[in-house]
């Protein structure tokens, strides 16, 4: 493509400008993984996918329901952001708005 470091550079600079400096790494690897993704699809197999069925459940589900239960009563979330808090704590940990 005959595209020389000053070309480069302009590009680069361009895109900093564009999406600014937070962003970019973001945009790259999102474009990285689309590219991997195009790839192993231009490669793919012609065979479909097996599907395996899944895993039984455990034996006594009426045990992890239960604690389960318990694990939510020491909860509490906040209305503002929906952060899990102590049951015992006044504000929120993550945003610090006052717990009812």
């Amino acid at each position: 493509m005959g595209l020389r470091a000053p070309e480069l550079l302009i590009i680069l600079v361009v895109a900093l400008l564009i999406f600014g400096p937070k962003n970019l790494p973001k945009l790259g690897k999102s474009l990285g993984q689309t590219v991997k993704n195009v790839r192993e699809g231009m490669e793919g197999d012609d065979e479909p996918a097996k599907v395996e069925a899944p895993a039984e459940a455990p034996a006594e589900p009426a045990v992890a329901e239960a604690e389960a239960e318990d694990v939510e009563a020491d909860v509490v979330f906040c209305s503002k952001c929906g952060a899990k808090n102590a049951a015992d704590a006044a504000f929120c940990s993550k945003c610090g708005e006052k717990l009812a």
